[in-house]
């Protein structure tokens, strides 16, 4: 029988504030039944499992994002833009280290189709409107910016940054300049690089 006041978005919630606390590969329906204070049976009819609760995680964390994204974008073009969104996705990361993690969860296409990571690409198309990119150069620039944001912030995260100078703030600041610069610069493709069909 299921306890009363437990509904799958509470515990979504609540797993989601755990992986922010103790990390998001620690998040497991025995941990979140720890917190409540209730037997791990009594979970499973509102979440199906760990990895349906992790998958619930990471949709809430994709759905934060890109609100906040859309919020930020509102209004702004060109490099604003390209800054505003970078810096989502990096104060994100450090005030949700959990759930910044659980938005990198693979998940099935079914899922992934409904979830809000196809805002999260309309936003970042978005932006490269201004630089005036088309395809296949625009997925390219979104592999890309989404490989610089991605890998500065984990390595941020990581401490890799953290004994060594110039300042991670002014470092952060020259690679929004130098990937706007590439954006406004993207270089045509060399026909001697082309894979072999």
């Amino acid at each position: 029988m299921a306890r009363a006041g437990l509904t799958p978005e509470l515990l979504t919630r609540a797993g989601a504030e755990l992986a922010d606390e103790v990390g998001f590969d620690q998040v497991t329906v025995s941990a979140l039944a720890r917190r409540f204070g209730v037997k791990v049976a009594s979970l499973y009819s509102h979440v199906c499992g760990t990895p349906d609760l992790r998958t619930r995680i990471a949709l809430l964390a994709l759905a934060e994002l890109a609100d906040r994204a859309a919020e930020a974008l509102a209004g702004r073009a060109g490099r604003d833009a390209l800054a505003a969104l970078g810096n989502v996705y990096r104060d994100y990361a450090r005030a949700h280290p959990g759930r910044y993690a659980a938005a990198q969860l693979r998940l099935d296409p079914e899922t992934a189709a409904a979830s809000a990571g196809g805002r999260h690409a309309q936003l970042t198309r978005a932006i490269l409107r201004g630089y005036r990119l088309d395809e296949p150069d625009q997925t390219h620039a979104v592999r890309l910016m989404g490989s610089v944001f991605h890998g500065y912030v984990s390595l941020e995260l990581g401490g890799g940054f953290s004994h060594s100078a110039p300042d991670t703030e002014e470092t952060w600041t020259r690679v929004l300049d130098a990937l706007d610069a590439l954006l406004r610069n993207w270089p045509a493709p060399d026909p001697r690089s082309a894979p072999d069909r």
